[in-house]
C-alpha cells in the first residue's frame, strides 16, 4: 500500500502514475525530495528523455544546471533573470543573491556550482 512506501519511493510512484496516465505536461514541485542522490539523477533523466512539456521547481541549483534547459530564478518571490539555464546560474549573480561565493565547473560530464 502506499502508505507504507518510503517518501522517495512514494514520489516515484506519484510520478510515474503521471507518466502512465499519459500526461502531455508535468508540473513538479522539488520531484527529487526524499529521493538519494542516484535516483535524484535517474529521474531527472528520465523526466528528459520523455520530452514532455515539464516545470519543476528545484532548490538545488546544480540538478537545475545539469537537466534544465530553461531556469527562472527567484530572489524573495522575485525574478532576477531568466532563459538558458547556464547563462541564469551565473556564479557573479548566484554569489550576489546567496551571499556566498560561487565558481562554475565544466568538464565532459556537465557543469558543478561550487559554493563556499
Amino acid at each position: 500500500e502506499l502508505h507504507q512506501l518510503s517518501g522517495g519511493e512514494r514520489q516515484r510512484v506519484l510520478i510515474a502514475r503521471c507518466i502512465a496516465q499519459g500526461a502531455g505536461t508535468l508540473l513538479l514541485d522539488e520531484p527529487t525530495n526524499h529521493l538519494d542522490v542516484r535516483y535524484q539523477h535517474e529521474l531527472l533523466s528520465l523526466l528528459r528523455r520523455l520530452g514532455l512539456a515539464t516545470i519543476v521547481v528545484l532548490h538545488d541549483l546544480n540538478l537545475a544546471a545539469r537537466y534544465c534547459d530553461q531556469v527562472v530564478l527567484l530572489d524573495a518571490g522575485t525574478v532576477v533573470a531568466a532563459g538558458d539555464a547556464l547563462v541564469v546560474l551565473d556564479p557573479e549573480r548566484l554569489s550576489a543573491i546567496y551571499g556566498v561565493g560561487c565558481r562554475r565547473l565544466t568538464d565532459e560530464r556537465g557543469t558543478v556550482l561550487v559554493f563556499g
